[in-house]
């Protein structure tokens, strides 16, 4: 029985690529090698929408840029959002580069749910330098980028650590200007700092600036404000969220029932002042009279008694003097 390209077990003489049918997922290196013909196929005439579109292509709406390097006064970082990314690589070419791509080698990678992380640790920035004179530089660091698992396959975050740089300059050059000591003292001195050109620099550190004032920006091209106006606004809004904390679920005050404390008072005063207000106890009625000394002819109310009111808040006993002067005690 002879096999046909219908027989799952089928070999064609074309490689088994060639009755595969199946979406094929872009490697993340592979964006790579795109950005770097996009960037190769900038021209002196790109503006700012070509940035622009080159920054939609390669990076998310809400992507991160970050930058880490040491200079002569110390560790710098630098972060900046989607809208500064665009003007960070017109930077680039603005200061002399005539030429930019990355190589990444002996890269990572490592898949979650949605996203693709990418670390490479030996990661060169290649620049070509047509000015001030013709140079070649290798900047090269760890680059680690996060892709987002689609089929668009964007950045989301770009952070690149700069250990070390390295400038050449062709040989030709120097056996040219050999005899000119002026010429070989400039070619001596470094045209950048990190592998980064001061046109990039002076702009990260303006991005310190405008990074916080993306809110300020976004809103006068909202609503049309004046930019005094939008910063009353938004220090309003902020005073607002700083003052005003979420408002915490009221409870209902618990009330305790107060038990009555022992008062001492004489007898006539309190058996006189409870029996005005409750009249319809048999017991009241019984204990009024026998403390008032003048309706029982020859009983007397011992001063300072002590009155000790009953469940219900009534007078439940008091003490009398019987004429033959014993103490009797009436309920």
């Amino acid at each position: 029985m002879s096999s046909t390209p219908h027989d799952p077990f089928y070999s064609s003489p074309f490689g088994p690529f060639y009755r595969r049918h199946t979406p094929y997922m872009v490697q993340p290196e592979y964006r790579i090698y795109e950005m770097n013909k996009r960037l190769q196929s900038r021209t002196e005439d790109s503006d700012n929408l070509w940035w622009d579109a080159f920054a939609t292509e390669f990076f998310e709406d809400d992507a991160t840029l970050t930058l880490s390097f040491c200079l002569e006064d110390g560790p710098k970082r630098y972060t900046i959002g989607r809208t500064l990314i665009p003007r960070y690589f017109s930077t680039v070419f603005e200061g002399g580069v005539t030429d930019l791509y990355y190589i990444l080698k002996h890269s990572k990678e490592s898949y979650h749910n949605s996203s693709i992380t990418v670390d490479c640790d030996q990661c060169a920035m290649v620049t070509q330098h047509g000015k001030p004179m013709f140079t070649k530089v290798c900047t090269e660091g760890r680059l680690i980028l996060e892709f987002t698992f689609d089929d668009l396959m964007r950045i989301k975050t770009w952070h690149f650590t700069i250990r070390q740089y390295r400038e050449l300059v062709p040989r030709s050059i120097l056996a040219m200007h050999a005899q000119d000591p002026q010429v070989l003292d400039q070619l001596s001195k470094n045209i950048t700092r990190m592998g980064l050109t001061n046109f990039t620099l002076n702009y990260l550190r303006l991005c310190v600036i405008l990074e916080p004032m993306q809110e300020l920006m976004s809103r006068h091209k909202t609503y049309n404000l004046s930019p005094r106006d939008c910063l009353k606004t938004c220090l309003f809004q902020k005073w607002q969220r700083m003052v005003a904390p979420p408002a915490e679920p009221t409870r209902q005050p618990t009330t305790k029932r107060r038990k009555r404390k022992n008062s001492t008072s004489s007898t006539s005063n309190s058996s006189a002042g409870n029996n005005t207000n409750s009249t319809g106890s048999k017991k009241k009625t019984t204990a009024a009279s026998l403390s008032l000394p003048t309706q029982v002819p020859g009983l007397g109310a011992i001063p300072n008694c002590s009155l000790n009111p009953g469940r219900d808040g009534d007078l439940c006993h008091s003490t009398a003097v019987t004429p033959s002067g014993q103490f009797k005690e009436k309920h």
